[in-house]
C-alpha cells in the first residue's frame, strides 16, 4: 500500500525578555534551583499577573515577518490540567483569539522550495520542570522534586497547518524557523537549553484519502536530528501498525534517542479536555495600528528578501544564499565583504563563507555570531587569490592560520604577512614553472604517454604532479597552458 505521511508543528519559542511574562523574575538560565519563582509563578493567595510588554512586542515582530494578521484585540485564557509542576492548576496561554492569525513560512527541502503556512502564534507561560534524576529525597531515599525556575517564562508557540509530508520537510521548516526568530532576536534559539523545542504530529493515511489519519503527538524535540530520527520511527510504527490489522491510537509520546525510537507517555488530550476560559485576572491585549507600525519600524531586513536580491544582484544559486541567511551574524560578514572587496566579490566571498569558515565553524560547534574574525581580517585573503597573488590551495592554508588564531584569542595577522613570513606567494613566473614542468615530464614518461594516446585523465594527473612538486604555489591556469604546449 501506498502511504503519504501528514505532520504539523508545534515550537514552543522562549522569549528573549529579562523577566517573565507575568512577573519580574529573572529568567536566567542556569540558576540554582527555585531561586528565580517569585510569588506570582508559586501561584500564592491574593497575586495577580500583570503581562509582559517586550513579550507582546517580539510576538508583533514576529507576526510581521511572517506576513501574519496581528489581532487588534486577543484573549489571555487559562488552560486547565493537573501537573505536579504547575503551581496554578492551569497554565495562562491564548486560545480563541491569539495574537498571531495565519502567516507562511518558506523553506528550502534540497533545491526545492516550499510554503509552510502558519494557522497560529500565541503567547503563553511555561511550566516549572520535574526532576527525576539523581534527586534524594530528606531520608536519602530515590525521590522526585519540582524546580520552579521555568514556571512563567515567556513563550510564543507556532502552530503550521499539517502541510509537511516527511521528516527531511519537518527538520527544514524547524531549521528555518529557529533562523528566523534568532534573526529577529526575539529568541536566542539554544535548543540545549530548552528555548527552541518542537512537538511534531504524525499522522499517515493512504495515498489520495482526503481524511487525515490519527495523530501521535511527539513531545519535546530539542534537536534537528531527533526530530528526524523521531518522525521517522513514528512514521514507520504507524503504517506497520496498520497493516497488521491494529488501530493508531491517539496518544502523546516521547522520544528516546538511544534507542532511537518513540514510547507512549499518555493518552493526547483535545481542546475540550483543557476547559479553557478566558482568564477573570487578566484584561484582553488590544493592540493598537500605530502600536504595530512602531515596531515594523524597527524590522531588520529579513532573510527572504536579502535571499532574492542576493540571487538577483549576484546570480547567487539558491543554496548559497540559504546559507549567507542562516543568521544575521554571517548575513553582515558577507555584506561587510562586500562593502570592503565591491560587488564583483560576491561569488568569492559567498564561497568562503559558505565553505572554509562553515565547516571550521560546524567542527568548532559555533555559530557566526561567535566569530572573533572580521571582514577586515578576511578581505585580503580573497584580494590576492584574485590578483593571483596566491593559489586557492594556499588561501586554504593561510585561511587555517587565520582560524586557530582567532580561536586562541590571539592577536590576528594579517594576510599579506603571512605570505611574506612563510613564502607562500604563488609561482607565476614562466621560467621557474618551465624547469618544474620538464622535471615532471621526465619522471612520468607513462603518463606522457598515456596523454598522447588521448586520455585527458593523464593530463590531470601531470598537473597534480607539478603543483604537489611546487608545494601547491604553481599557478594552476599557467601550468595548465605551459604544459599543453610542452605537450603539443
Amino acid at each position: 500500500m501506498q502511504w503519504e505521511v501528514v505532520i504539523g508543528l508545534e515550537t514552543h519559542t522562549q522569549l528573549q525578555t529579562l523577566s517573565k511574562i507575568f512577573s519580574g523574575a529573572s529568567i536566567q538560565f542556569g540558576a540554582d534551583v527555585n531561586t528565580q519563582a517569585c510569588p506570582i509563578d508559586l501561584a500564592l493567595p491574593g497575586v495577580l499577573p500583570v503581562l509582559n510588554r517586550q513579550a507582546v512586542e517580539h510576538a508583533i515582530r514576529f507576526g510581521l515577518a511572517v506576513n501574519a494578521e496581528i489581532a487588534p484585540l486577543s484573549i489571555f485564557a487559562r488552560k486547565n490540567y493537573f501537573y505536579p509542576d504547575l503551581p496554578k492548576g492551569y497554565q495562562i496561554s491564548q486560545y480563541e483569539i491569539p495574537v498571531v492569525l495565519g502567516g507562511q513560512l518558506e523553506i528550502l527541502v534540497g533545491d526545492q522550495p516550499k510554503v509552510i503556512q502558519l494557522t497560529r502564534a500565541h503567547l503563553e507561560e511555561d511550566a516549572g520542570k520535574s526532576v527525576h534524576e539523581d534527586f534524594i529525597g530528606p531520608n536519602g531515599e530515590p525521590s522526585s522534586g519540582i524546580d520552579l525556575n521555568r514556571a512563567g517564562t515567556p513563550l510564543l508557540e507556532i502552530v503550521t497547518e499539517p502541510v509537511m509530508r516527511s521528516a527531511a520537510e519537518a527538520v527544514a521548516y524547524a531549521k528555518a524557523l529557529h533562523s528566523l526568530v534568532v534573526w529577529l532576536g526575539v529568541c536566542d534559539g539554544n535548543m540545549q537549553e530548552g528555548s527552541f523545542r518542537c512537538d511534531a504530529n504524525v499522522s499517515v493515511r493512504l495515498q489520495g484519502a482526503i481524511e487525515f489519519g490519527t495523530r501521535c503527538e511527539i513531545k519535546n524535540l530539542n534537536s534537528f536530528r531527533f526530530m528526524e530520527e523521531a518522525i521517522q520511527y513514528e512514521v514507520r510504527r504507524q503504517i506497520e501498525l496498520i497493516e497488521d490489522g491494529g488501530i493508531v491510537i491517539q496518544e502523546t509520546r516521547l522520544y528516546d534517542p538511544e534507542r532511537q525510537e518513540t514510547r507512549s507517555m499518555r493518552s493526547k488530550e483535545d481542546a475540550n479536555d483543557y476547559r479553557y476560559f478566558p482568564d477573570p485576572d487578566l484584561l484582553p491585549l488590544v493592540i493598537s495600528p500605530d502600536w504595530v507600525e512602531s515596531i515594523r519600524k524597527t524590522m531588520p531586513r529579513l532573510p527572504a528578501e536579502l535571499r532574492l536580491q542576493w540571487q538577483g544582484e549576484f546570480g547567487l544559486s539558491a543554496y548559497d544564499v540559504q546559507l549567507l541567511t542562516q543568521d544575521r551574524a554571517m548575513a553582515k560578514l558577507f555584506e561587510d565583504l562586500l562593502g570592503i572587496l565591491g560587488k564583483s566579490f560576491a561569488k568569492a566571498a559567498a564561497n568562503l563563507i559558505t565553505g572554509e569558515l562553515a565547516s571550521s565553524l560546524n567542527r568548532a560547534g559555533l555559530s557566526a555570531v561567535d566569530l572573533t574574525l572580521t571582514a577586515v581580517n578576511i578581505a585580503p585573503l580573497l584580494r590576492r587569490i584574485e590578483d593571483g597573488t596566491i593559489s586557492n590551495k594556499i588561501a586554504k592554508e593561510i585561511f587555517a592560520i587565520l582560524w586557530d588564531e582567532s580561536l586562541s584569542g590571539r592577536e590576528i595577522s594579517s594576510v599579506d604577512n603571512i605570505i611574506s613570513a612563510r613564502g607562500l606567494q604563488q609561482i607565476s613566473d614562466s621560467g621557474e614553472l618551465g624547469g618544474l614542468i620538464d622535471k615532471v615530464i621526465a619522471e612520468n614518461g607513462k603518463l606522457v604517454e598515456e596523454f598522447c594516446a588521448g586520455k585527458e585523465k593523464a593530463f590531470n594527473a601531470l598537473v597534480g604532479q607539478i603543483m604537489k612538486a611546487s608545494k601547491g604555489k604553481a599557478n594552476p591556469q599557467q601550468v595548465n597552458e605551459l604544459l599543453r604546449k610542452r605537450l603539443g
